[in-house]
């Protein structure tokens, strides 16, 4: 456009040109081929000499690029850093939107979608209430936090903000929540009150017992060989019984210790049965119990611990043939159907469980009955140690009872 412009101009300014020659030559008297040479000439001089007018060139416009934001141009640096940590780590925008989570973080309460609000993943109102008064106040805080589930955890939680800076000098805050898991702090602290409870009143008994036997051979059986031989018997009942507390004790604080750690490996129950089962047949035919397994066809894989898996059925099948022997009868019922849980049921035909008892079968040093479980060398902790093996194989125990027909434990995995 600027270019037809320019040339209607010159074609212009040359006519204007040759008219005023024209004009001159007339009142000069020029005869009409004076007149056309003399305009031919002005003609050529003026084209040469006008200076054509270029168009001025378009700039391009530079394509604007926006600035990308110090929190997503830093996080593989973040990420890199934090992913190496083995607590729990969540990067947090001032929208409490999450923008990383290490592996840790992922593996304690499962991975969230990035940009969504922290509240999608934890609901616990104290963590939340932290977190907003950190994001309005721009100070660090700390609260401590339970987790019941899968298994109970606690962890001393922390929130702080943190600036970071990209290359162009732009600054972003962002918030960093860690977890610093203290459960096994108190899972300890706990454990040793409970041992100094439990145990000084487990153990009272037969210690007084051995303290009046040794006084009564170091004094008025001193002489008597048929007493100190009865007394030596029992004696050694007495130690037995302290060193099996004892040994249940310490299983059970391993257990505790790792509870919250799944097993990964498989283990087939149909051969596992079968050898607890094999193991269990001198005491079931001394107490006569006839024990009957229901396997079925093929494996019936778990992911589990076997020695802590044969533990388990160890107890429930000898505490089957100890209190039901009444029954005369103990059957072990394996189900592997597809689509449905592996469930291990292990029953007796013995006099059964009150209903008021059952839901408390699980509690250290619990008896239905005190004089029953001591004559028959129970410790009050098998169904203890069997509630935290499968608390740490993510399983279920399930108590059915009825006084008079009998009484099932089932494992539902």
């Amino acid at each position: 456009m600027e270019r037809l412009m320019a040339r209607l101009r010159r074609q212009s300014f040359v006519l204007l040109v040759a008219i005023a020659i024209a004009v001159i030559a007339a009142v000069a008297g020029m005869n009409g081929w004076g007149v056309l040479a003399l305009l031919l000439v002005m003609t050529i001089v003026v084209l040469s000499s006008a200076q054509p007018i270029e168009p001025k060139p378009i700039a391009k416009e530079r394509p604007v690029v926006e600035e990308e934001p110090a929190s997503r141009s830093l996080l593989p640096e973040v990420s890199a850093t934090l992913s190496a940590l083995d607590i729990p780590v969540m990067v947090l925008a001032g929208d409490a939107s999450v923008l990383f989570q290490n592996k840790a973080a992922e593996k304690a309460f499962g991975e969230v979608v990035i940009g969504a609000h922290i509240s999608a993943r934890l609901r616990s109102p104290g963590i939340l209430d932290m977190l907003r008064e950190t994001i309005a106040t721009n100070a660090p805080n700390q609260i401590e936090h339970s987790e019941r589930l899968p298994s109970e955890r606690v962890y001393i939680v922390r929130s702080a903000p943190v600036e970071l800076v990209v290359h162009s000098g732009h600054a972003e805050r962002l918030y960093v929540l860690s977890f610093r898991d203290i459960s096994e702090v108190r899972r300890i602290d706990r454990m040793r009150s409970d041992f100094v409870a439990n145990a000084s009143h487990e153990l009272r008994t037969p210690l007084a017992s051995l303290r009046g036997f040794i006084e009564t051979i170091q004094g008025p059986a001193k002489n008597d060989l048929k007493a100190q031989e009865r007394f030596l018997g029992i004696m050694f009942d007495q130690t037995t019984r302290m060193s099996r507390l004892v040994d249940d004790l310490l299983s059970l604080s391993r257990l505790e210790l790792k509870s919250h750690i799944a097993p990964d490996e498989k283990v087939d129950l149909v051969p596992l049965l079968g050898h607890v089962r094999d193991a269990l047949l001198p005491l079931a035919r001394d107490v006569g119990v006839e024990m009957v397994l229901h396997l079925p066809e093929g494996k019936a894989e778990v992911l589990g611990d076997r020695d802590e898996l044969v533990q388990v059925f160890e107890n429930l099948m000898e505490n089957a043939c100890k209190y039901g022997q009444e029954g005369k009868l103990v059957e072990v019922f394996l189900k592997n159907d597809a689509g449905t849980p592996v469930e291990v049921t292990v029953v007796d035909k013995g006099p059964g469980i009150p209903a008021e008892h059952v839901p408390r079968l699980t509690e250290r040093f619990y008896r239905v009955s005190i004089e029953d479980s001591r004559s028959k060398k129970g410790t009050g902790l098998g169904l203890a140690i069997v509630k935290h093996i499968l608390t740490r194989h993510r399983a279920r125990l399930i108590v059915k009872s009825e006084v008079g027909k009998g009484t099932s434990f089932t494992v539902r995995f």
